[in-house]
């Protein structure tokens, strides 16, 4: 508890602290993760579809990073320079910020609603739906924009590589509105102690 001082003989008025802590399933852990897994996997599946399977992966920082090895194998036998490889990894930086505002689209929809459901509620929200719709602009304005590669490092992404996170954007979404579920349908119960706010 925080104490709060108060004009003198008031007594003092104890608040409860912001630093308590939350709920596991009131934070936004269940979610973030869900956007991280997305964001990893769409990662993975570029540097696969560029020969290094996950297993070529392990312990292999030190020369992914060394200037002077121009000649690294990939899972196929490949040689990759520095450079190539350094694209390679700013493209998987670039398709992870794209996966994270494919799943962040999930978050938005289910942020609308409290208890009822996105389908009870509607999508009437013209705001909410221009919101969407810009950030996927930008995305793509920061990925296929001349020049971004210099100034950010972002390169162009493939188009099949802006769906790998669909699959934890609906995740999310399903999560949330079996959640709210059984907020309607179990008022006052456990999954609306841990999760409600």
């Amino acid at each position: 508890m925080s104490v709060i001082l108060w004009p003198v003989g008031a007594g003092p008025i104890l608040l409860p602290s912001m630093t308590q802590a939350l709920p596991f399933f009131l934070c936004p852990l269940p979610t973030g993760m869900i956007q991280a897994l997305g964001g990893f996997f769409t990662y993975f599946v570029i540097l696969a579809e560029n020969g290094f399977l996950p297993s070529r992966l392990l312990g292999i920082r030190l020369d992914w990073d060394d200037r002077s090895m121009n000649d690294l194998e990939d899972s196929y036998g490949q040689e990759w320079t520095y450079e190539q490889r350094k694209v390679v990894e700013f493209t998987c930086h670039t398709a992870f910020f794209a996966s994270i505002v494919v799943v962040q689209w999930a978050d938005l929809i289910i942020c609308k609603t409290r208890r009822n459901s996105v389908f009870q509620q509607g999508m009437k929200n013209k705001i909410l739906i221009f919101g969407l719709l810009e950030e996927t602009a930008l995305a793509a304005f920061l990925s296929y924009c001349p020049g971004m590669g210099v100034a950010l490092r972002m390169y162009p992404l493939k188009v099949t590589w802006w769906f790998c996170a669909f699959p934890y954007s609906l995740l999310i979404f399903i999560y949330d509105e079996v959640r709210k579920l059984i907020l309607r349908r179990y008022p006052g119960g456990w999954v609306e102690k841990e999760t409600y706010y």
